[in-house]
């Protein structure tokens, strides 16, 4: 039989990849664009969504034409599977398929006020015992509604009933199976969990919580929701190098990176530090709601039987304090070589840098805190504010596994890692003396498209059962074992939740 390979459109943040694996969960060819971000005001951050498609598109040709250019052919590739940047908003009109405003990301805090004004309305309490999130900037609903008031012709649209709503993922099967001509309008229980309006138990939209936000059902087209593993649901590509490919799954991309790592069974956890930092932690197949902070979501739905929930704490700013520094601050020339600078030091040298450029997520949810740095005197150095600025992330890590551990009643014996981040030792290396147990680097660090990958494989029959999935990526592991003691690191902790508290009220 003729080797079969499955392709991983995987769209984040700030670029775009399309990767082919084959059965062992190898990467075979892999193409990379990033694209432009769109900042109108502090706090805004914008995305186009046309640019989002034409970069898919894009990615999907070059790594294609890698892949034939090693001797394969585009037929063996026998399905696509999307994973994306999850609460990001787009809305287009239906009828022409064309976008009506800018994807706002979910990194965008323009509905604060709006959000104040629904955390006083009658029943604001008890939205997360239902969809397993808070009221905040980041769900999809604050993005949605601040559009609908705020952009005439979102609002026009509305009024019209022709208004359609989606995550990237809704927007990515849409424009691929080629617009309205076909209206592929679906989600995945991942990312559909993430707008507010689903309900975790029944995987389905929960009318009572639609009407708390005062959406008239029929005026809002909503994706359907469909299960993240399903052979027909997602369609085909219309178009590209590989038209006439059916797409077979979906996953947001912190489940995505979770099945990756292949944590399958509960009490396993990983922690993804890309543009944020994202920790899942494996709760099994009924959903825990958290009393600590933290978000429940929805691991992966492969079926029944096959249906997962996490626990999820969110960290908004990790890899782009890193570009902060280069970009704003001009501290080094490139992100990589940020590590390097904190290694000619020994320490911060007093410096706690509070990364919290679009206020704290989980576990604190600040919204009025705002970027700080503490201790600097004149004798820091560059150096000391780049290792402060590593350890930020780290911190807020450390703060996530004591919630998880508390609402889940058993502690974390391992945490597994991915994500551009985690490529510096320095940075593991810290992360396992703050949270005093090891940190498990594997060798290919592409989990969150082989997630996105094993669902359509999985979809396509390529793997069959989870079993079959142990050996993939298992060499090249590395290991990072607590070098510091148990004092010492709470010491620090501590000094890290001082500065949190600091930090608040800044942008009242």
């Amino acid at each position: 039989m003729k080797a079969v390979f499955v392709g991983a459109i995987d769209q984040g943040t700030t670029s775009t990849r399309f990767l082919i694996f084959n059965r062992a969960g190898e990467v075979v060819a892999l193409h990379q664009l990033e694209f432009k971000q769109i900042y109108p005001q502090p706090g805004w951050h914008e995305h186009d969504p046309d640019e989002i498609i034409a970069s898919v598109e894009t990615c999907i040709n070059g790594a294609v034409e890698k892949f034939e250019a090693q001797g394969h052919s585009r037929k063996q590739i026998v399905s696509v599977g999307i994973t994306n940047q999850r609460e990001t908003t787009v809305v287009w009109d239906s009828t022409t398929g064309e976008p009506l405003h800018h994807a706002i990301v979910w990194t965008d805090t323009r509905a604060q006020e709006l959000v104040r004004r629904l955390k006083a309305r009658i029943g604001a309490g008890e939205l997360t015992e239902r969809c397993g999130l808070p009221l905040s900037t980041y769900p999809s609903v604050s993005k949605l509604l601040w559009m609908i008031e705020k952009v005439p012709a979102v609002k026009a649209a509305y009024d019209a009933g022709v208004l359609a709503f989606g995550t990237i993922d809704s927007w990515l099967a849409y424009k691929l199976n080629g617009g309205p001509a076909r209206d592929v309008h679906v989600s995945d229980p991942t990312n559909a969990s993430r707008t507010m309006f689903m309900n975790l138990r029944t995987l389905d939209y929960d009318e009572e919580l639609i009407d708390w936000f005062r959406i008239d059902r029929r005026k809002l087209k909503l994706p359907k929701i469909v299960r993240s593993a399903d052979a027909d649901a997602y369609g085909s590509l219309a178009g590209t190098l590989l038209k006439g490919t059916k797409i077979m799954g979906c996953l947001g991309d912190q489940s995505a990176a979770l099945v990756g790592q292949k944590a399958f069974t509960p009490g396993l956890a990983k922690n993804t530090y890309g543009t944020g930092c994202f920790l899942l932690y494996n709760v099994g197949a009924e959903p825990v709601i958290s009393s600590h902070g933290l978000l429940s979501t929805v691991a992966f739905d492969f079926g029944k039987g096959k249906t997962m929930y996490a626990l999820e704490g969110s960290i908004a700013v990790a890899g782009s304090s890193v570009k902060f520094l280069v970009d704003n601050f001009g501290f080094i020339d490139s992100s990589s070589k940020l590590s390097a600078l904190a290694e000619t030091v020994d320490d911060n040298g007093g410096c706690t840098f509070v990364t919290a450029f679009s206020g704290l997520f989980a576990p604190y949810w600040i919204d009025d805190a705002r970027g700080t740095i503490f201790g600097i005197t004149a004798y820091t150095q560059r150096g000391h504010i780049a290792r402060a600025t590593l350890e930020a992330t780290c911190f807020q890590t450390k703060a996530i596994l004591s919630s998880m551990e508390k609402d889940s009643g058993q502690a974390l014996t391992e945490l597994a890692v991915d994500g551009g981040m985690c490529n510096a030792d320095l940075i593991m290396q810290t992360q396992a003396d703050i949270i005093g147990i090891p940190v498990t680097r594997p060798g290919m660090r592409e989990t969150t498209a082989l997630g996105a990958a094993i669902a359509a494989g999985f979809a396509a029959g390529v793997w069959e059962s989870f079993d079959e999935l142990k050996d993939i990526n298992t060499e090249g592991r590395t290991v990072f074992r607590p070098a510091i003691t148990s004092q010492e690191a709470s010491s620090r902790f501590e000094r890290w939740e001082k500065a949190v508290q600091m930090s608040k009220g800044w942008a009242s």
